[in-house]
């Protein structure tokens, strides 16, 4: 190879080294720079986390501040009795001296006019001013009485309607509906599939009501069960997202919604546990608790009655010197029994307290869960501010309706009534009740029984369950056979 040759090709890789080196550089002050700001919002951050450290602190000073004048009007105030207190002493002193010396007067009277003794003349006298004393001091007591009942009715007042309005949320209540919103109109077509059996595959699944409307890009899901609804909504945003919709899918989508709701359940129970401000609570009570976001009360949901209780609960024991943490987490525990009450015998209370004990809750805790709706008596002021908060929380205007816990109950037993035939292994209450569909055991029943079991069970609604209308009764029975090629 020629010398000139070999020099281009060593000056062609000085250049391609250089050109390396020179990126290399270029990358490296790309790094320092991008490290450089990273480090400077990590500074901004910490600065400001500083910053509300500190407005915390005076707040918390302040708070202080505002309880230790309380304290200090209410030495005050058993100042300002003992002194009453201390007139009236005096006053029976000196009615007293004036008894005695009435006593005199009265004796040499009754003795000139009368011609009693002075000993029964002095006991008369003696019986008057004493019953006179009794009537004037009782009638100070009470009137000390009312005016303390009223100044703490007062400062009570003060005190809840100060925890209400930190507290505010806006008030909403669980419907039966969901809305999915959708890319297109195109989607619609894709959801109901060619004669409806994408649709059909769906509710059969599910046994939630899939309602599409023209002109609106969403569909509704409508059941009376949230458990259903929330898994059909977790199914079609996956079916939607895909965009690629057949019954095979349907039942893919429906197996992964119902696998992940755990996971589902976790995460709830933990956004609750920080909007709660609780800490250290076992995992197994964090899915418990989420679990009773698909709960409802009278229509208002459980977990976030939950939260709002713990918060109102912080508050009032702030405000009257109480354990704030055992008060905060018994508030944000006391319901926890109802994710049970399906599965467990007992009241909620009970339940939730028993639950709360095997978990290794502190003794105020439990007994602040088991007594707050007074089946066991209180052991705690903490207990009875979980009261309170779960009565604030409960009894704000819109907070919860009883029509729609009618409505679940009513959904509920119908279901029973039917779930009760033999061979059937799955009722689904749907339209809001205007329809039944029973899934049956197809080794139980066959296609001849279907129609009979129909009737039957139409019957047996028409005799034992009111309801306006008519319900439709539909019997599936769906019999497979699965092979898989390929195997030896």
């Amino acid at each position: 190879m020629p010398t000139s040759v070999i020099v281009l090709v060593l000056l062609g890789a000085s250049l391609v080294a250089l050109l390396l080196v020179l990126f290399a550089r270029r990358e490296a002050r790309a790094e320092r720079e991008a490290g450089r700001r990273e480090a400077e919002s990590l500074r901004e951050d910490a600065r400001a986390r500083l910053t509300e450290a500190k407005r915390r602190e005076e707040l918390a000073l302040a708070r202080e501040a505002e309880i230790a004048a309380d304290h200090r009007q209410a030495q005050q105030y058993a100042r300002s009795l003992e002194e009453r207190a201390a007139v009236v002493v005096r006053d029976e002193k000196r009615l007293a001296q004036e008894r005695a010396h009435v006593d005199q007067e009265r004796a040499a009277a009754l003795a000139d006019v009368a011609g009693t003794t002075p000993e029964e003349a002095r006991e008369e006298l003696r019986a008057a001013l004493v019953a006179e004393a009794r009537a004037k001091a009782a009638g100070e007591v009470r009137r000390i009485e009312r005016r303390t009942r009223d100044q703490a009715d007062l400062r009570a007042r003060e005190i809840l309607v100060d925890a209400m309005q930190r507290q505010a949320q806006a008030t909403s209540t669980e419907h039966g509906t969901t809305w999915v919103d959708l890319p297109s109109e195109e989607m619609k077509g894709r959801i109901i599939g060619r004669e409806g059996r994408n649709i059909r595959a769906f509710e059969a699944l599910t046994g939630v009501n899939v309602l599409v409307e023209e002109g609106v890009n969403a569909v509704q899901l409508s059941c009376f069960d949230p458990e259903r609804r929330e898994i059909a909504e977790v199914m079609l945003a996956a079916l939607v997202q895909d965009g690629r919709i057949q019954p095979q899918r349907v039942e893919a989508a429906y197996a992964r919604a119902v696998a992940g709701a755990s996971q589902r359940h976790r995460d709830a129970g933990l956004d609750a546990i920080a909007a709660a401000g609780i800490s250290a609570v076992p995992a197994e009570m964090v899915e418990v608790l989420g679990r009773l976001r698909l709960r409802t009360s009278y229509g208002q949901n459980v977990l976030a009655h939950l939260v709002e209780s713990a918060q109102l609960a912080e508050d009032i024991a702030h405000a009257v010197g109480a354990d704030v943490d055992v008060a905060r987490r018994a508030a944000f525990l006391h319901d926890i029994g109802k994710a049970f009450t399906h599965d467990v015998p007992g009241t909620h209370a009970a339940v939730g307290a028993r639950f709360a004990a095997e978990h290794g809750e502190e003794a105020l805790v439990v007994a602040a869960i088991a007594a707050h709706h007074d089946e066991v008596p209180q052991q705690s002021v903490e207990g009875v501010i979980v009261q309170v908060a779960d009565a604030l929380s409960a009894a704000r205007p819109g907070a919860r309706r009883e029509d729609l816990d009618a409505y679940v109950a009513r959904m509920e037993n119908l279901e029973e009534l039917v779930a009760a035939h033999e061979g059937v292994t799955r009722v689904l209450a749907m339209s809001a009740g205007r329809e039944v569909r029973v899934i049956v055991e197809p080794d139980e029943v066959d296609d001849e029984g279907t129609q009979a079991l129909a009737r039957t069970i139409a019957g047996h609604i028409s005799k034992e369950f009111t309801f306006p209308g008519e319900i439709k009764v539909t019997v599936i029975r769906e019999l497979r056979a699965d092979a898989v090629a390929g195997q030896a």
